[in-house]
Order: C-alpha cells, then structure tokens, then sequence
C-alpha cells in the first residue's frame, strides 16, 4: 500500500493535498510514495474517496488515518473508512474515549502520546498538544526523506510549543478561521463569538501572522491557510493579513477550501 498515481509521476519527497477544510469536514492527504495516510476524515466515506479519485488517488492505498481530535467535521468518515479499506485508526486514547461509539467499529485503534513521536511505516509523525476545546488535541508534524511539514488547525492559541513544533518546516497547512473584526460585528451569539475568540477556540488572521513572523525562514515553500470560517472570514482577507509574515522569502500561499481540493504539492 501507499503507492499513488502521484507517486509514479515525478520524485519527491513528500506529497501533500488538502482534501478539505472547514466547519463542514476536514481531511488532509500526506505522501511520501511509499507510505500514504490521512490526517482527518471528517467528510463521508463516499465524498473522501471521490475526492482523492477527482487528484489520481486511490483510498485503496491508503496505510492509515491520524485522527487530530474528536469533533465531528474531523471524524465523519473515520469508521467507515476504516472498515472498507482495513485501515488502521492513529488518535489519543482521550480523544478514542471521547469519540466512543460515534464512528462504529474501526478495524485497528492505535494510541499515540502527545510528544512521543512514532513511525508510520516509512513517515516519522509527531504529535504534539494543541489548545482547543476537545479532548486532548494534537497537531502534527511529519517527515520524511529530510522534508518536515507541520499541520495544526483548530487552535485558539499558538503556544510556545506550537511555535516550536512548526519551525523548520517546508510546509505548514495552518489556520486562519476568522477576521476578528467580522467575528465581532457577525451574527453569531454571543456565546459562540466568546468561544471562538477564546483560548481553546480558532485562530485569527492576525494571530496567524504573528505565529508566521516566528516560525518562517527561507526554506519555507508553501503555506496553506485551513479552516476559514464562510462567516467571518474571506480569502482575500485572510492572505491581505498574512502576506507580510512572508514578505522576506518566496513563499507560496494557498487557501484550502470547504467544497473542493487544493492541488497536489510535491516537496
């Protein structure tokens, strides 16, 4: 298993699509042509693997899925995804209680710790803690064949150790849920505006920024806004207020979208 389409296409080191992204389902796909695996699947089954078809992908090849935490736009098709290809299921032990029987029988539930890193196969993942409201949430950071690329969304703040965590990466795939502003003045309750802009919450463009200005350097190829919120938030928005992070390097950035894939980046 592992091997793709892409995989035949070109070297590489790494290969990275996000499938999806946002309040409506989530699921990135990660590659090295050896190993292939994604991280979330909160889309359906059915929806996951038109999608992956729509880039040249195959579910078949799958290897695993890495489940970030428990909510439901990360865990729709977790299960069924599971049982249909025999895919082993990567989460924290908190996160599998909190799930319990929301997506069914999973073929092989796998526990990681937070801060230990594993192997994948042939990818070195690393989980490490972020702040949201969920139950022991993880971002991650994967590599391989000297590429390290770091994936954290869904978080209401970053801390010292997501900024630690996310340096040195070719690639970021990294939130920028709302515009404060927008948020604010929107016509979300009260309660779900306090929430978002909370600790445990979502991102602003502007924290975004700042996160940048301390994790960019020169080797940073790409980097991918996730998790906008249809709301509060526009793409054009969310790139006028991170672009200065990137002004020093040539840094590609990307909007991952709810209703359709990015294209597939070679590392």
């Amino acid at each position: 298993m592992g091997m793709t389409p892409a995989a035949g296409n070109r070297r590489f080191r790494l290969a990275v699509c996000v499938l999806a992204s946002g309040s409506k389902g989530n699921a990135i796909y990660v590659s090295d042509g050896q190993t292939a695996i994604l991280i979330d699947a909160g889309l359906s089954g059915n929806e996951i693997v038109r999608r992956m078809k729509l880039k040249g992908l195959s579910a078949e090849n799958l290897d695993a899925v890495l489940v970030t935490h428990e909510h439901s736009d990360h865990i729709q098709g977790v299960g069924v995804l599971s049982r249909k290809f025999a895919l082993p299921v990567y989460m924290s032990q908190k996160a599998g209680n909190a799930i319990g029987s929301q997506i069914g029988r999973i073929k092989d539930p796998i526990f990681f710790n937070s801060g230990e890193s594993f192997l994948l196969k042939t990818l070195t993942i690393h989980p490490f803690s972020i702040s949201h409201d969920a139950e022991d949430p993880a971002g991650f950071t994967i590599k391989q064949n000297g590429v390290k690329i770091g994936i954290a969304t869904d978080l209401g703040i970053a801390t010292s150790m997501v900024k630690y965590h996310l340096k040195d990466c070719a690639l970021l795939i990294v939130e920028a849920n709302h515009d404060a502003t927008m948020l604010m003045e929107g016509p979300y309750p009260w309660f779900i505006k306090q929430r978002i802009k909370g600790r445990t919450g979502h991102l602003s463009n502007a924290d975004l920024r700042s996160l940048l200005e301390e994790v960019s350097h020169d080797r940073l190829t790409h980097v991918i806004l996730a998790h906008l919120s249809e709301i509060n938030n526009t793409p054009q928005m969310a790139m006028e207020t991170v672009k200065s992070a990137l002004s020093r390097n040539n840094t590609r950035m990307i909007i991952a979208q709810q209703d359709r894939c990015s294209d597939i980046i070679h590392l």
